[in-house]
């Protein structure tokens, strides 16, 4: 009975001596380890012997709004020593689009972005940020460190929203109706949103020998559009005719556009599409997506051949009588047939008979960039297409 007792007695007297030296450790750490409520520390509470200094800060965060991608936005936040000691600011880290000025040793800073305020002195502290991607929220911050026992960082904030420095609509231009002899007109609305209404310099294509078909222009766009697109400062209209006597066959052009708002921007929108006319080719090697003939890897000392028909519809059918003017690689041996009626409305169709002979040096022409397409270009003897030049896509070894 005895025992039973001293066992209780022993587990109390435990429990009790566990509580004590636990609350005493936690008060302990409570006591060594600092505390902090948002930039403020625990001297907040307790009164400083001596002069000290004393960060005073209007505004640590800025709504922006609205800025460009690619833009460059900037802000100044005030910091006011109102202690009675100097005021000892560190540049800490940033986000990693801002940067933080008045650092420099031509404004009171030091190699060691420290800068030393006098009580009573005031200095601005200009966040820079650059607008990233295509668009959305975009949150900066940049801390400074302070020697101020109640406040010994301060945290400045950046948000607004990321906007496109320039936006095309359609965002490409497709020509679904050019034909040989006939034309086509597209349109974009490009908006801007800079500081000014764009004011457009260039509108260009890198390819000269497609110049002469294209004609550009641009028109400010009326304020009732520009207000229907939000965050849109400007805008104009780009228009894009395309005349008559482009080659048959895939169209792939790169608008480009200069224009200030009021900093330079280069802006590019493609454009693509088919020309069609009186003339089609056909056949197994023949690729009607890529409008290339597709001979692929061939050995030079077995060859290959391969078979294309020429189709020819329209009042000149009969005129076109296709003669072959150049071929790349010199290689390549091309027979143009008879042409024979195809149907009762007057359409033609001509064999042509491509052979890569035994014997063949090696060439390569894979149509990349870094291997350009060979070609077979026909003089035709059509008025609206005289001459028909077919890419050929083809590798000859060894």
């Amino acid at each position: 009975m005895v025992r039973g007792l001293n066992t209780w007695v022993v587990a109390a007297f435990a429990v009790v001596a566990g509580a004590a030296i636990g609350g005493g450790t936690a008060a302990l750490e409570a006591s060594l380890r600092p505390w902090r409520i948002g930039d403020f520390g625990p001297g907040l509470l307790q009164a400083q012997a001596g002069p000290a200094p004393q960060a005073d800060v209007p505004e640590t965060r800025h709504e922006f709004g609205t800025v460009g991608s690619g833009a460059e936005g900037t802000h100044e936040f005030v910091i006011n020593n109102t202690g009675s000691a100097p005021l000892v600011l560190t540049r800490g880290a940033t986000s990693c689009s801002c940067t933080v000025s008045d650092f420099e040793t031509s404004e009171g800073g030091n190699e060691q972005a420290r800068k030393e305020l006098a009580p009573g002195g005031s200095t601005r502290v200009r966040l820079k940020w650059r607008g990233k991607g295509s668009g959305g929220p975009f949150r900066q911050q940049a801390t400074i460190f302070t020697n101020d026992p109640r406040r010994p960082e301060i945290a400045f904030v950046i948000e607004g929203t990321v906007v496109p420095t320039w936006k095309a609509v359609p965002d490409s231009l497709v020509l679904s109706q050019v034909s040989t002899g006939a034309g086509e007109r597209a349109t974009a609305r490009v908006f801007t949103y800079g500081a000014e209404p764009p004011r457009v310099e260039e509108l260009s294509l890198p390819d000269p020998q497609a110049s002469q078909f294209f004609s550009l222009a641009s028109a400010p766009l009326d304020a009732a559009e520009i207000a229907g697109e939000t965050g849109a400062t400007g805008g104009f209209l780009l228009t894009v005719d395309v005349g008559p006597g482009l080659p048959l066959g895939p169209l792939r052009q790169t608008i480009q556009m200069r224009f200030r708002m009021p900093d330079e921007v280069l802006a590019e929108i493609p454009l693509s599409g088919s020309v069609t006319g009186d003339l089609a080719l056909a056949g197994t090697a023949w690729d009607s997506s890529r409008q290339s003939l597709l001979l692929g890897t061939v050995s030079g000392k077995v060859g290959s051949h391969a078979e294309l028909f020429l189709t020819v519809k329209g009042p000149h059918a009969g005129a076109v009588k296709p003669v072959v003017s150049e071929v790349v690689p010199e290689s390549l041996v091309v027979v143009v047939g008879d042409a024979k009626p195809v149907g009762s409305r007057g359409m033609m169709r001509i064999p042509l008979s491509i052979t890569i002979p035994p014997g063949s040096p090696q060439a390569n022409h894979r149509c990349s960039q870094q291997a350009p397409a060979g070609r077979i270009v026909l003089t035709t003897g059509h008025p609206e297409t005289p001459t028909l030049s077919i890419p050929v896509c083809v590798a000859i070894g060894p």
